[in-house]
Order: C-alpha cells, then sequence, then structure tokens
C-alpha cells in the first residue's frame, strides 16, 4: 500500500471515529442534561406558542429543586382527564366544584406536558379568575391569559399541596388542562426545567 493510499485510510478512520465520538456526546447530552421539546398546544400562551420549540435542562433537578415561575416538562398522571378524588377538580367545560384537585395520583403518563410551577410543597393556595393566591398572597401573573368569569378558573376553597409534590399550572389559564384538574404532580415525574426557545426564530431567547 503507498503512502497516499495509507494517509487516505488513516483520514477515514479518523473521521469515522470521530463522527462516532461526536454522536456519543450528542447523545449523552441529550439523554442527562439538554433536551429538545416541541410545544403541542395552546395552555402555554402567550408565553409558548403551539410548535414552539424549547430546549430543557435536565441536570438541573439533581443541583436543586424547581421554584414559583419555573417552566418545567414533567409527566402528567396516567388519568389527567380527573381529578382522583371525584368531589375535586373539574373537567374543562364543567362547572367548578369549589376545590382545586389536591390529590396526587399513583401513576405517571408516558406523554410530556409543559407547563408552569405555581405551588411548592406544603404551599396553601386557591384559584379566583385563574389568578393563584399562594400562603394569602396573589402571584406575580402578567404573563397569564386572564380567564374572566370561566367557572374552570375558580376554584375559591383553600387547598395544601402534598409533601413532595407540585402544582402545575398553563399561562392559558381559560384553556390549560393542569393540576387544579388532575392533581399536583410527584417530583420523581419531573423530567427539567425549560431555559431557552430556539424556534422559530422570532422568539429566540431565554425563558
Amino acid at each position: 500500500m503507498t503512502k497516499t493510499r495509507k494517509s487516505l485510510a488513516g483520514s477515514a478512520v479518523e473521521l469515522v471515529i470521530l463522527v462516532a465520538v461526536s454522536l456519543g456526546l450528542a447523545l449523552a447530552i441529550q439523554a442527562f442534561l439538554i433536551k429538545p421539546y416541541r410545544i403541542p398546544s395552546a395552555s402555554m400562551e402567550p408565553t409558548l406558542s403551539i410548535n414552539q420549540r424549547i430546549l430543557v435542562d435536565r441536570l438541573s433537578l439533581d443541583l436543586g429543586s424547581p421554584k414559583i415561575g419555573d417552566i418545567m416538562v414533567f409527566h402528567p398522571p396516567r388519568n389527567y382527564g380527573s381529578c382522583a378524588d371525584p368531589n375535586q377538580g373539574a373537567d374543562s367545560g364543567a362547572p367548578s366544584s369549589g376545590q382545586a384537585c389536591d390529590v396526587a395520583q399513583k401513576e405517571p403518563s408516558s406523554v410530556t406536558f409543559v407547563k408552569r410551577v405555581v405551588g411548592l410543597p406544603g404551599d396553601r393556595l386557591s384559584i379566583r379568575e385563574g389568578h393563584v393566591i399562594r400562603n394569602g398572597r396573589p402571584e406575580a401573573d402578567g404573563y397569564i391569559v386572564p380567564c374572566n368569569h370561566n367557572a374552570v378558573c375558580n376554584f375559591p376553597n383553600t387547598i395544601v399541596v402534598p409533601r413532595g409534590d407540585y402544582y402545575m399550572m398553563g399561562d392559558n389559564r381559560p384553556d390549560s388542562e393542569d393540576s387544579r384538574f388532575w392533581g399536583p404532580v410527584p417530583r420523581a415525574w419531573l423530567i427539567g426545567k425549560a431555559f431557552f426557545t430556539y424556534w422559530p426564530p422570532d422568539r429566540l431567547g431565554t425563558l
């Protein structure tokens, strides 16, 4: 074999190794650090629109706990159509029972949701016209779609978020299937925090 052929063969092997290492690093980053997601519904408008793309930090949950206002990707309960307690919550469009769902279900779904953290473990919550009253204080919610007099936006009876669970709501308060209806989310079901949006280009930026 000539030196030229040896050189070409060596370059080809080096390229294959480089591609394999790059692919392995990309897969590792996606599996353990950062993962892209597409927004499938209007529940987070106006903050996030349908088909908008976001990046989610999976490592942050190992280093700390979610905070009020964080936008999280997580698994909802397997039965996210109703509350485990039939006397709480309500399906979208049905009259409110007066109390949001405060019972965490036992089995997660395989699907993923994107919502905002509005309640931490131990917080006392009530919901009026879509505004969360947390420990006696209204949330700073300039990002939400107002509810007006929509029945699904009024749960005036106070609930307590169970230990180890988080309360999630969409910013589009009149049109979001969230913890109000199917309960708090156990920490083990959280995937990561959304921190950046990269598509469409005109909405590029941090969250």
